[in-house]
């Protein structure tokens, strides 16, 4: 799947957003108690308002970390055979009534079997808001990087 950099920043982020979907996991950043980053690779899930969207269990650090530093940074995709990624620092929060639901129905679209995870104790669904995003293709040449910030126009560079 090829993303189009040539067309608007929508179309960027629509292809941005394919791409996201077809993958299964993600490795998502945060900050420990004492500042130290913590990594941890997760089952992402992708709503219609492009936000990242995952499953974990209160008690995690992850969860902890982010309640207490809401800024996280993710990477998507990356594999030897297919060197595309997606890069994305955001901001991470846990959504409840309508708006928990609408995120949690995304995240069992692409995790059915999450459902049955509704059961665990201390069960949560945090959403990642992007802030900012690194798109890169390096399986064409030249390679193609295209930036994108909330609120400003599409930064487009190849490498």
């Amino acid at each position: 799947m090829g993303i189009d950099l040539t067309g608007s920043q929508d179309q960027l982020l629509q292809g941005v957003a394919q791409f996201i979907a077809a993958q299964q996991l993600a490795v998502v950043a945060t900050r420990g108690p004492d500042g130290a980053p913590q990594a941890a690779l997760v089952g992402i899930a992708i709503t219609d308002r492009f936000e990242l969207v995952f499953d974990s269990v209160q008690s995690s650090r992850k969860v902890l970390n982010i309640r207490r530093d809401s800024r996280v940074a993710v990477v998507v995709g990356g594999t030897m055979q297919d060197e595309r990624t997606v890069q994305v620092d955001g901001v991470a929060d846990e959504p409840t009534g309508d708006e928990g639901e609408r995120v949690r129905e995304a995240y069992f679209r692409r995790w059915p079997d999450g459902r049955e995870r509704q059961s665990w104790a201390g069960i949560t669904y945090v959403r990642i808001t992007p802030q900012w995003l690194r798109f890169s293709d390096w399986t064409v040449s030249p390679a193609v990087v295209a930036e994108w910030v909330r609120g400003e126009e599409l930064l487009q560079r190849r490498a």
